[in-house]
């Protein structure tokens, strides 16, 4: 049976998110693995109102980790500077299962370069500053538990898929 991985990430926004699934699905294949994409879910969200909508996807996206082996997180910086809020949740999630978790982002600044470089914030909070690409807790989960691949590209289709396969290769090397 191939490996189950759950492929978090702010892809599914993206204009051509079933299109970037699949390219991601058919790597995985190639390496021996399957794929699991949030809009795997054969949901029918239609005729609910809005919360209950987004209460049905969080359902299913759950049941689809609980599901898989290890997760891949895009944490390509997403609407700021960091990573998209809903796969921090999920590389979490993950991370209190104890499941190995990778990572990648094509953004190759320091989460601190990212925020201007500054000590504080317009608001006097601190910034970070541990030379990481994004929150101290979310590399450190990486780091505890699987691996994340920094690259300075530009933020494309063919980028992602290109990154997502060389973490793949990582992947299939440590197994």
């Amino acid at each position: 049976m191939a490996t189950l991985i759950y492929l978090a990430g702010p892809d599914v926004f993206w204009p051509n998110a079933l299109e970037l699934g699949m390219a991601k699905k058919q790597l995985c294949q190639q390496y021996g693995f399957e794929g699991l994409f949030p809009l795997d879910n054969d949901l029918d969200i239609a005729s609910l109102p809005p919360y209950q909508a987004g209460l049905a996807i969080y359902q299913a996206n759950i049941a689809l980790m609980n599901r898989c082996d290890l997760i891949i997180a895009n944490m390509t910086p997403f609407r700021g500077p960091s990573m998209d809020v809903g796969t921090a949740f999920e590389m979490g999630y993950i991370t209190a299962q104890n499941k190995p978790l990778w990572g990648y982002t094509l953004d190759g600044r320091l989460y601190s370069d990212r925020v201007e470089g500054i000590e504080t914030d317009a608001d006097g909070f601190t910034i970070e500053a541990f030379d990481m690409a994004d929150n101290l807790m979310m590399v450190g989960a990486l780091q505890q538990q699987g691996g994340l691949l920094t690259e300075a590209r530009e933020n494309t289709f063919d980028n992602h898929l290109s990154v997502f396969e060389q973490l793949l290769q990582q992947i299939h090397k440590s197994r």
